[in-house]
């Protein structure tokens, strides 16, 4: 079953940069993808079509059967349910604990307490930081804080885990740790990985289906394959 599909993507910006030109590919229900490039060859440009934060020029844009492309904005709050996304950056709010972090991305939705619970622990279990829930994040270790912003893009259960550069800010050991985490959700929740990022070590060491773009356009699609790019 092909989750994603990318037809004939353009994505030209306002200031005459051309992100994307023409690209083509599917990726499949429970697949771990990643997406490689040098700065600027338009692999954050890819990731942020997938959950919306862009538009394509042209093409056609779907996740789940949806052409998010075509999406309203008032209606894309839908997709984002769907979808669990992990920045580079964290983004946790400070004055919340460990447990508020992820149990408020539940909260918005309206569900009982309960159910908010259960779900919340699940997702902190699934990361290793259930003996976190009362910690803030100036508490923990930025690979800890990562493991935050994972759970919090899991509590809801999506059939998508889009990740930008999540270990971007970490050291080698605690990006393969973090992987490690990523590649368990993957495994044991069936979750369809897509994780874009700079890190050749992590590529090649997780032997996952790998596609390359190179200035704008998709370059290798490969299963397994090793990754060297002398520019990064």
């Amino acid at each position: 079953m092909q989750l994603i599909e990318l037809k004939n993507v353009y994505k030209r910006y306002n200031n005459g940069v051309t992100a994307l030109c023409d690209v083509n590919l599917t990726i499949s229900k429970g697949e771990f993808v990643f997406i490689i490039g040098a700065s600027g060859s338009g692999k954050s440009t890819l990731i942020k079509l997938l959950y919306r934060q862009e538009r394509p020029t042209r093409g056609e844009v779907y996740v789940g059967g949806i052409n998010v492309a075509r999406l309203r904005n008032g209606k894309v709050y839908k997709l984002r349910r769907r979808l669990g996304v992990v920045f580079q950056d964290y983004k946790l709010l400070p004055k919340k604990t460990v447990y508020e972090n992820v149990a408020f991305a539940l909260e918005v939705y309206g569900l009982k307490n309960d159910e908010v619970r259960k779900r919340t622990i699940k997702a902190l279990e699934q990361v290793g930081l259930k003996d976190k829930l009362r910690s803030y994040p100036s508490e923990l270790s930025g690979g800890e804080q990562q493991r935050v912003s994972i759970a919090r893009a899991i509590v809801n259960n999506p059939k998508v885990l889009i990740c930008d550069e999540p270990t971007g800010n970490l050291d080698p050991s605690m990006s393969m740790e973090i992987m490690k985490v990523i590649e368990s959700i993957n495994i044991d929740l069936g979750t369809t990985i897509i994780m874009a990022t700079h890190d050749e070590k992590i590529v090649n060491k997780m032997k996952k289906r790998v596609i390359t773009i190179d200035k704008g356009m998709v370059v290798k699609d490969t299963m397994k394959g090793k990754y060297k790019d002398e520019n990064i």
